[in-house]
């Protein structure tokens, strides 16, 4: 499974940005999707994550109602609508994939969002 993210960049704070994460390869396999971030000096957190059919979302508290993650099957593309965005969201940003089998993950080379205040 490869993943490619994109639709990052420096916003002003109260905007909103999409980003995409583009997954190839044996996309069947996958069990569910997430989006990760990580600020400087800080650990990798979970943001958003949901399953392969949409059918189960779950989000971080401090994105509740702010963030959207979503997937386009046809396309085996996850997205993650973010408004309201704050200067606290500034990190790269990554998308993950964990298989059905064995639990394997696979991570997205990250795409950077800066808020600025």
């Amino acid at each position: 499974v490869q993943l490619v993210e994109s639709g990052g960049g420096l916003v002003q704070a109260g905007g909103s940005l999409r980003l995409s994460c583009a997954a190839s390869g044996s996309t069947f396999s996958i069990n569910h999707m997430g989006w990760y971030r990580q600020a400087p000096g800080k650990q990798r957190e979970l943001v958003a994550a949901m399953d392969s059919d949409g059918g189960y979302t779950n989000y971080a508290d401090s994105v509740k109602g702010r963030f959207t993650i979503s997937g386009d099957n046809a396309k085996n593309t996850m997205y993650l609508q973010m408004n309201s965005l704050k200067p606290e969201d500034t990190a790269v940003y990554y998308c993950n994939a964990v298989t059905w089998a064995g639990g394997y993950a696979y991570w997205g080379q990250g795409t950077q969002v800066t808020v600025s205040s």
